[in-house]
């Protein structure tokens, strides 16, 4: 788990570095300014209005009685969505405003179900139900 860490602290920053010192060089140090702020306010704005509407589903679910299990997930995506928002770099940027958007979001959800699946099947999580 160190070593996985290790490398996604290491190669995120540097590809980020990379790619904005190869998109600067293309249209200009302001520009690239420009857009970076650009995409951090939109990507707040998104995460906002997504998060709020996940709100509202998760309490609906909660008055009908049952349980928000998909509205968790959107949320859990939602959340990293926005965190990836935050960091300043392109390819992250891209990858948070994947996990905003509603259709590709719905893809991630289903190979996370899977994964969360087979971790429960070979009993590395446990979920326990009331």
């Amino acid at each position: 788990m160190f070593i996985r860490l290790l490398l996604v602290f290491t190669i995120v920053p540097l590809t980020e570095l990379y790619v904005l010192i190869k998109v600067g060089g293309l249209i200009g140090l302001p520009s690239t300014m420009g857009l970076i702020l650009l995409t951090g306010i939109a990507g707040a704005y998104l995460a906002r209005t997504q998060g709020f509407d996940l709100l509202r589903s998760i309490q609906a679910e909660l008055a009908a009685g049952r349980i928000p299990a998909e509205q968790l997930l959107d949320g859990a995506m939602v959340l990293a969505g926005g965190i990836l928002l935050l960091t300043p770099g392109f390819c992250t940027d891209l990858f948070g405003f994947i996990l905003l958007a509603p259709p590709s979001r719905r893809l991630f959800k289903r190979v996370l179900k899977v994964w969360l699946q087979r971790l429960m099947d070979q009993g590395t999580i446990s979920i326990h139900r009331l």
